[in-house]
């Protein structure tokens, strides 16, 4: 299940968001513009986002059962990839085709300066918002540099709502220069260029998250460090030869299975095996609590290799 600070950033940009969308809703229209309108669906959409997150971050914690012996985890993923699914499809779509329908039929934004104070206003609720998800991301990051963080995370609510806001400050900006230029320059068709550039931002916001999560979906082993660690503490251990074959799989954020074939002496007895079995199990489960089920192969090395 993921953390407290997962749920508090999703928290903070559902409040934001639906505060803002019903604001950006009055002003489009009120103005006409097409810019605003694309930041309206756009703040819409985030919010429902959020509400998708929180539901997968509930089901996620069900507890195993019979139907699922794994337990729920990857449901957090899941709907994860419908967010994504959601900001291409709604958001982009429809702030490219708006842009378009401007541009082809553009007409004056009517009082301009009502779209900068809601744009203004927005801006420091997203600020805000993406203070909050980027603290707690760079709290969880540790000494990996952005990207690579991104990549090996395994708890995509944090980085959903990161992008989700980064995207958000972006397209406010876009709308801003957008409407006061296409004032300034007397061209309307401006404010059709930026619900278009807007559409874009999304687009591009959208398939980093459906890829991203398409890695969890198909499934992500355990960080490599992880790995390394619980491969010598079962060198380590007594009576173990070595490693056959060691296979992790994040079942959730904090929920990784592991699979390990391991090479016994062959002068140990059965219960001189089983000890070091637990033993093992013991150890890497307080060593690595996100470790939540252990399954270990007895198989000496030369039959592992015939199977392979």
């Amino acid at each position: 299940m993921a953390g407290h600070g997962s749920k508090k950033v999703i928290f903070a940009a559902l409040a934001g968001n639906s505060l803002i969308a019903v604001t950006k809703f009055g002003a489009a229209a009120y103005t006409g513009s097409s810019a605003m309108l694309s930041e309206a669906i756009h703040s819409l959409v985030d919010s429902g986002n959020q509400g998708l997150l929180l539901y997968g971050l509930k089901r996620s914690s069900k507890p195993a059962d019979e139907d699922h012996p794994f337990g729920y985890g990857m449901e957090l993923y899941f709907w994860t990839f419908v967010v994504a699914i959601m900001i291409f499809a709604v958001g982009a779509g429809v702030s490219i085709y708006e842009g378009i329908e401007k541009i082809h039929n553009p007409h004056p934004v009517s009082n301009a300066f009502i779209s900068y104070i809601v744009l203004g206003a927005a801006f420091i609720f997203e600020a805000f918002a993406w203070y909050i998800a980027f603290k707690e991301f760079k709290l969880s990051k540790g000494q990996l540099g952005w990207m690579e963080a991104v990549r090996r995370s395994k708890d995509p609510s944090v980085f959903t709502v990161l992008f989700e806001d980064t995207a958000a400050m972006l397209g406010l900006i876009v709308a801003f220069v957008g409407i006061a230029m296409g004032e300034w320059l007397e061209m309307p068709v401006l404010d059709g260029v930026a619900s278009v550039v807007i559409g874009i931002i999304l687009a591009v916001t959208a398939a980093i998250l459906a890829y991203e999560c398409k890695g969890l979906l198909v499934g992500e082993a355990a960080d490599p460090d992880v790995q390394r660690s619980v491969r010598a503490m079962a060198r380590a251990q007594e009576g173990v030869e070595g490693v056959n074959e060691l296979l992790t799989m994040h079942m959730g954020p904090h929920d990784v299975l592991l699979n390990i074939s391991l090479d016994m002496e062959n002068d140990l007895s059965a219960t001189e095996v089983e000890a070091a079995v637990s033993s093992l199990e013991k150890q890497v489960k307080e060593s690595h609590p996100e470790i939540k089920r252990v399954f270990v192969e007895i198989q000496d090395r030369s039959g592992h290799l015939a199977a392979e």
